[in-house]
């Protein structure tokens, strides 16, 4: 999933991209700060000292299994002598660089790097900069943590309601009268297990037994999408349970409506805006 923020520094706007699990922040943005009308050229001289090749060359060796160590070794060699002149492009072209990405085109184009290179760059371009780079980009990531975490609880939350409603169902129409306490809890688990197998494919115990070292139960480790998913099919086993449909009946119908949903929500670009 590729997701675009943007950070207020010190009067300049910089984009950041998150993929997958890394953030790339934008150098293009970052040079505006030294030489607006120049950012290629500032992103040039920065790439051409032997200084950053190096440790790009480091960088690119720790992440990337396919880094072209034979052409790195080429460049470093020739940084430093008269004419050098080394450009994001030509950096990814000759070692297949994955620290640096250049993206094309008039509305969020131009060059992006790992947070770890683009910090360094800002370094070059001023020491204050890249502290309140930092700074922001932080306070970012603590605000898109905060909003993923009230986000998620309350999921949770609505979960646990609608988990209500399925256990009033349960009560009213499964559960005969005159049981004892532990027999009506054995039905109640037998029936959210309904709700286990029909979302996650598989029962609270399948689950437990193959992740013994994790805390809570296999709802703790749901999904956002898993969890609204969870909400509307304890609905409507209720539903389902005051029609006398059978378990195995109801079992089927949850399976197939939380495939449909599923597929729905992964794909509804709302959904991805809350990650």
């Amino acid at each position: 999933m590729n997701k675009k923020s943007s950070i207020n520094v010190q009067g300049t706007a910089v984009t950041i991209l998150s993929q997958k699990e890394s953030d790339f922040i934008s150098l293009t943005d970052i040079a505006k700060h030294k030489n607006a009308e120049a950012t290629g050229l500032v992103i040039s001289h920065w790439l051409s000292t032997k200084f950053t090749i190096e440790f790009m060359g480091i960088w690119e060796q720790l992440h990337n299994h396919d880094f072209n160590v034979t052409e790195f070794s080429n460049i470093k060699n020739e940084a430093g002598s008269n004419g050098f002149v080394l450009s994001s492009k030509q950096w990814i072209e000759k070692t297949g660089a994955i620290g640096i990405i250049s993206k094309t085109g008039r509305y969020g184009g131009g060059t992006f790097a790992h947070k770890d290179i683009a910090f360094e760059f800002a370094s070059w371009i001023s020491a204050e900069f890249k502290l309140y780079l930092i700074k922001e980009f932080q306070r970012l990531k603590d605000d898109e943590n905060d909003r993923l975490k009230l986000t998620w609880n309350l999921h949770r939350t609505l979960s646990k309601i609608n988990y209500r409603i399925h256990t009033d169902a349960i009560k009213e129409h499964i559960i005969p009268e005159h049981i004892t306490k532990e027999q009506a809890n054995v039905v109640y688990a037998n029936e959210a297990d309904v709700l286990n197998v029909a979302l996650f494919g598989k029962t609270a115990k399948q689950w437990r037994d193959t992740n013994p070292n994790s805390d809570g139960n296999i709802r703790d480790y749901a999904t956002i999408e898993q969890l609204l998913v969870l909400a509307n099919i304890e609905s409507m086993n209720a539903e389902f349970i005051r029609m006398e449909l059978t378990q195995s009946e109801r079992l089927l119908k949850l399976n197939q409506i939380a495939i449909v949903q599923l597929k729905s929500l992964t794909a509804n670009p709302n959904i991805k805006k809350l990650k």
